[in-house]
């Protein structure tokens, strides 16, 4: 990552209208699609913790971060995040988790099915991963440059490399798909501006608020049933 785009990402992760709309959308599908009672779950690369946070309700949540600065942001927040980098380490007893969640973390590896490969050892039998990443290479823009990306996916690319790992879909589906075209619009006038810098930049706060709860309307949709497009892909996956 641009190491001035990390400064931004932990200013901004808890307030940002993005990370709060898909937050929403996350809940809203973990909600739906976990077994009931007190599990125990793993977020691989969960940054500064903004999600992971949020898992305490669902039970036990261990994070792993691969920077430092990331960490020790989520980390000084009291949450449980240990050193580790995809494809190499797993910081939790093979089949631990009863869930393992990778969110916008594919898109940043070599090699996503190796990293796929891994988690699937976090999470006991029968267990769920829950995927997002970035969709449509043609949305690439200075934001995937300054974020370290190293591809997006269509829909059939990311199933495929989910079933190349030896999981099976439970459940696909785009999202932020209201804001879409507004992504595209702006993804397309970045580049024919040559502009490439990252796209967090929070605006106003009323212009915030308004986007954030555009983008979380999608909760309502998002686990229930397969969106066409969107800028963001989602995929809950059984091992």
């Amino acid at each position: 990552m641009d190491p001035a785009y990390v400064a931004t990402h932990v200013e901004e992760d808890r307030r940002h209208w993005w990370f709060r709309g898909r937050l929403a959308v996350l809940l809203a599908t973990l909600r739906r699609v976990l077994p009931p009672g007190r599990l125990q779950l793993l977020e691989l690369g969960c940054g500064t913790g903004n999600v992971l946070a949020s898992l305490a309700e669902f039970g036990v949540a261990v994070g792993m971060e691969a920077h430092p600065e990331l960490a020790a942001a989520a980390r000084a927040a009291g949450l449980d995040v240990r050193p580790g980098r995809l494809p190499e380490d797993l910081v939790v007893e093979p089949g631990w988790a009863d869930a393992v969640l990778l969110l916008d973390v594919l898109e940043h590896l070599d090699d996503d099915v190796a990293a796929l490969v891994t988690a699937c050892r976090a999470v006991r039998p029968g267990g769920l991963l829950v995927i997002t990443v970035p969709a449509y290479r043609w949305l690439w823009s200075g934001h995937d440059v300054a974020l370290g990306h190293r591809r997006r996916y269509t829909g059939r690319e990311l199933a495929r490399v989910v079933r190349r790992a030896g999981l099976s879909v439970v459940h696909a589906s785009y999202f932020n798909t209201l804001l879409f075209p507004a992504v595209a619009l702006t993804r397309g006038w970045k580049r024919l501006r040559g502009d490439q810098r990252h796209d967090l930049r929070r605006p106003s706060p009323v212009v915030n608020r308004w986007l954030e709860r555009v983008f979380a309307l999608e909760r309502h949709l998002v686990p229930r049933v397969t969106l066409p497009f969107g800028a963001s892909l989602l995929v809950v996956a059984r091992r």
